[in-house]
Parts: C-alpha cells; sequence; structure tokens
C-alpha cells in the first residue's frame, strides 16, 4: 500500500485528505486493542464526499490511518490544542479517551512510522502545492475534515455542522475566510462557525502563508450531516450528503474566482 495517492488538477485549489485512509499494516493492527481495530476516528467517507466536485482540483489522500501516524499533527509531537484534550501523532486514546494499544508504542517505533507515512504524505502535499503555485502565482489549500458531532472529550455540547478553521485568520486572505463563512452562515440548515473548537490542524497552519502566496483553509464537518449515523458501520447516507455537497460546491467554486490581482476578491 503506497502511503499517499495523488490526483492532479490544474485549478488553485488543491485538496488535502489526511484521515480517510483505513490501511493498517498487519503488524501495527494487531496492537491495537478491540476498540482501536473498530477505526472509529476515520473521517468517514470524505474522499466519497468532495469527489466529483468542482472539476480539475488537485487532490493529496493519506491511504493510511490515523492510528498508525496522524498525518495532520505536528511531527515535533508538539500540541496542537495545549492544555486541552487531543491526540498526538501517534494518538494513544481514542476521541473518547480510551485507549488504543495493548502495549504503547515507544518513541523509536513513532519515529520509524512517522518517516515512512507522515513524511511521504507531507513530501506529496507540498509538491502539488508548490506545482499548483507556480501555475498560478499563488494556491489555496483547503483541508478536508469531518468528526462526530458529539465528543465529551474533546468538546462540549454539540458541534455546529460546518466548522471553519483559519487559526485566527492567519493563515490564509481575509477574502478566503469571508467566502467560507458567508456560504456556510448562507446554508439553509446548517449550523456553521470560524474557529471554534477546530481552528485548523497542523497541516492548515504549517502551509498557510498568505505572505507567500499559499493559503490554507480547514473545514470539519459534523458527521451527522452525511453518514446514516455516528456509529459503528459509519454508513454514508447519499441522500444527505447530495445536500451538503451542494454547498461545498458552492464553497469551492467561489474559492477558484479568488485573485490576488484584484484585491484578492473571490
Amino acid at each position: 500500500m503506497k502511503p499517499v495517492e495523488v490526483k492532479r488538477g490544474n485549478s488553485p485549489i488543491v485538496l488535502g485528505l489526511p484521515h480517510t485512509g483505513t490501511f493498517v499494516p498487519e503488524s501495527i493492527f494487531g496492537q491495537l486493542t478491540e476498540r482501536g481495530q473498530t477505526l472509529a476516528d476515520t473521517d468517514w467517507h470524505i474522499h466519497r464526499l468532495y469527489d466529483g466536485l468542482t472539476p480539475d482540483l488537485t487532490a493529496v489522500r493519506a491511504m493510511f490511518h490515523r492510528y498508525v501516524v496522524d498525518a495532520n499533527r505536528d511531527p515535533s509531537g508538539v500540541s496542537l490544542y495545549p492544555g486541552q484534550n487531543t491526540t498526538g501523532l501517534v494518538p494513544m486514546t481514542d476521541f473518547d479517551g480510551e485507549p488504543l494499544w495493548k502495549k504503547e508504542p515507544a518513541a523509536a517505533e513513532i519515529e520509524e512510522r512517522r518517516l515512512a507515512w507522515h513524511s511521504p504524505y507531507h513530501e506529496a502535499l507540498q509538491a502539488e502545492l508548490q506545482r499548483v503555485h507556480d501555475m498560478h502565482g499563488f494556491v489555496i489549500l483547503y483541508d478536508c475534515h469531518s468528526i462526530r458531532s458529539n465528543i465529551p472529550f474533546l468538546f462540549e455540547g454539540t458541534l455546529p455542522d460546518l466548522n471553519i478553521g483559519t487559526n485566527g485568520g492567519v493563515t490564509c486572505d481575509p477574502a478566503i475566510e469571508k467566502t467560507v463563512v458567508d456560504i456556510c452562515a448562507n446554508a439553509d440548515g446548517y449550523s456553521s462557525v470560524l474557529n471554534g473548537r477546530f481552528k485548523g490542524g497542523w497541516t492548515t497552519r504549517h502551509y498557510g502563508k498568505p505572505a507567500e502566496g499559499f493559503h490554507a483553509i480547514q473545514m470539519e464537518l459534523a458527521q451527522v450531516n452525511y453518514l446514516k449515523a455516528e456509529k459503528l458501520p459509519f454508513d454514508y447516507d447519499a441522500d444527505k450528503a447530495e445536500q451538503l455537497r451542494i454547498h461545498l460546491d458552492d464553497i469551492l467554486q467561489n474559492l477558484e474566482k479568488f485573485s490576488p490581482s484584484r484585491g484578492g476578491q473571490a
């Protein structure tokens, strides 16, 4: 299994898909607890949800599961949310705070996983971002995520449907942020928030350098809006998904109109 799958396009948008993969090497799978082997914290079906939206996008997808190593975490192991419950480069607990490993992997094994899986994903993502930047003079990384809407270990209450992250507005041009915020705010039947519990993961924060023409924004979707249920077997609900895809397509089509030469209008 290759660590990463790349679909190349000529649009100024690159989709990042770090958490849709479900591949776990047999040697690692056997180390997981019975609960861990359900792979419950997958961003289920996100690649399917975005597939076919706004033609000619580039997509970079991690094929490995986040329990192997999390492609959206700082490779140094620094926490994304100091002082809050979260999961690390190789998570030791699931999103409910329950242990994932029969015996927690040691530092040397975590480094092996980083080199084998995390690094190739980001090498591919960096290469595609640079390629698209060279074509257009800028690039927009749209990082695609989803999560269960109720996880008390990570956040209080019910998560909004559409969670936009720009790390406080520093990872992209204000016009890009405004475009996404406005579309989400006007999406009938969906709630939204900017820089709430999810402000953008390491990917968004690392690659978002708007002064250099590298813009990054994260979208964390509540899975209730496109799954039949937020529990095993996490089946895709085509009817729910089609309604959500209308708004996701609207976002991507409008982001394609972004032009630094027009003062950042999107």
